[in-house]
């Protein structure tokens, strides 16, 4: 185990170095844009874990006992999360920031057991704050707090990891066992706040969209692109009104006039721009929304909100003439690697070409490509297009908790637990992060460079190139 968390902290480490070896071909001096497989959502950075207990750990090399219990972030913005733990062998990162995201994007995209999950977050602390009633449901006498927590945390942890785990506390494994026996299958719950698509395009003098809003909040301010007094280009509703806030099911259109101007960083010869729309809420965060972490901290899923800042962005690009892409991207465990969704209202076929595949996106049409990753491997790709277009995608894959992933996993509890180093009882505790035993694996990791044809691939590769669908 120990070779595995250095790998993944030597592959977390390589991501700044990889985002900065950037390459693009076809694209003259554009820079690439960055674009994080964010859904939208709330943002927040991990303060440690505040209410817990003890559960014990059973290993084929014996037993370990471990905190359990709520973690606590603050959100980008304003507000407070309280969240468990869906990662058990994994550490926590020192001041980790997490984003909102989609079951499909972490281990509970392929988790047959997330839906249970779910309904023990709905019926167990913070939710059921009345603590003499969640112990008479259980069976339990005098649950405290941290009792509640531990419980609920040991419960969680049987269907995420399928850890052999108890409860220290009598009373808090009573809960566990309860919560275990009677959880059943709920969905997903839907985002805070997400743009769907994330990205649209089209021709100067149309209305590029729609962009429609999901959120679970009462109502969404919109904010016009940052360039909007030199493009020219406005947020509107189908009609063409302006538009400064939303609400759940609006649908937004840039309205791009036909002189609109572009990006004078990116040269053009058939009238091309870019633009860019944010819309923010204040709402409370979906009870069972996993959060994870480029940082491959461990991932966390959503117990308890306060009012909290959640925010979302659009892209649209533009063109007279040619192939005219809208491109995004999102991670897919299911397929153990990230969807790039293109589609080109052009009148030309936009092509590129990824691991040595040419994919073709004929005018009109859309597709889904299918970038096939190692689980922890980090990446970085830029996929160029007309006008200097240069649109890179970075992250790590996570997609797996550390049993599901092979190796032995009770040799993590040898070392101090994931949420314990570097804390005491009733502190912060998180687990400590870098150090120089990484520097030779670092120095030992390849990077691999696939030059193409319409963009540029880098990779972070562990052993051999991944193939692609």
């Amino acid at each position: 185990m120990r070779g595995r968390r250095t790998g993944r902290l030597a592959a977390a480490a390589l991501v700044s170095g990889l985002v900065a070896a950037s390459v693009l071909t076809g694209a003259g001096a554009a820079a690439a844009d960055e674009a994080p497989q964010s859904q939208g959502g709330a943002t927040a950075t991990i303060d440690g874990l505040k209410t817990y207990g003890e559960a014990v750990i059973h290993t084929d090399t014996g037993d370990q006992q471990v905190p359990a219990g709520l973690f606590e972030m603050s959100v980008e913005g304003g507000g407070t999360l309280q969240t468990y733990c869906i990662d058990i062998h994994n550490p926590t990162q020192k001041d980790a920031k997490y984003q909102e995201t989609p079951w499909s994007g972490t281990s509970l995209g392929t988790n047959k057991n997330a839906g249970k999950i779910r309904w023990i977050l709905q019926n167990s602390y913070p939710q059921v704050n009345d603590l003499a009633a969640l112990a008479q449901r259980a069976g339990a006498k005098g649950l405290t707090e941290q009792d509640a927590a531990a419980g609920t945390q040991v419960a969680i942890w049987r269907y995420s990891d399928g850890a052999d785990v108890d409860a220290a506390d009598p009373q808090a494994e009573r809960l566990a066992n309860y919560l275990t026996k009677s959880a059943h299958a709920l969905a997903e719950p839907s985002a805070s706040l997400t743009l769907d698509p994330p990205a649209v395009s089209g021709h100067p003098g149309e209305r590029l969209g729609p962009v429609t809003v999901h959120t679970n909040a009462r109502a969404v301010t919109v904010s016009a692109p940052a360039d909007a007094a030199t493009s020219g280009v406005r947020i509107t509703d189908k009609t063409g009104k302006v538009v400064t806030s939303a609400e759940n099911g609006s649908q937004l259109f840039f309205d791009v006039p036909e002189d609109a101007a572009g990006d004078p960083s990116r040269p053009s010869s058939n009238g091309g721009g870019t633009a860019e729309l944010t819309v923010q809420a204040s709402t409370t965060v979906p009870v069972g929304r996993a959060f994870a972490s480029e940082s491959r901290s461990q991932t966390q899923i959503l117990a308890g909100s306060s009012e909290s800042t959640v925010s979302a962005t659009a892209t649209a690009a533009w063109a007279e003439t040619g192939p005219i892409p809208a491109l995004s991207a999102r991670k897919n465990c299911a397929k153990g690697g990230v969807d790039i969704a293109a589609s080109n209202p052009g009148d030309e076929p936009f092509t590129f070409k990824l691991l040595g595949f040419e994919h073709t996106i004929p005018a009109g049409a859309s597709r889904t490509v299918t970038i096939p990753l190692q689980e922890d491997q980090a990446y970085g790709f830029t996929i160029a297009g007309p006008n200097g277009l240069a649109q890179r995608f970075t992250g790590v894959l996570d997609c797996k908790t550390q049993s599901s992933a092979g190796g032995d996993s009770a040799q993590t509890l040898t070392e101090p637990s994931p949420a314990t180093v570097g804390g005491t009882a009733g502190g912060t505790n998180l687990a400590a992060t870098g150090g120089s035993s990484t520097t030779p694996l670092i120095a030992g990791v390849a990077i691999g460079l696939v030059v193409i044809g319409g963009g540029a691939l880098l990779l972070l590769r562990k052993q051999e190139t991944p193939t692609a669908d």
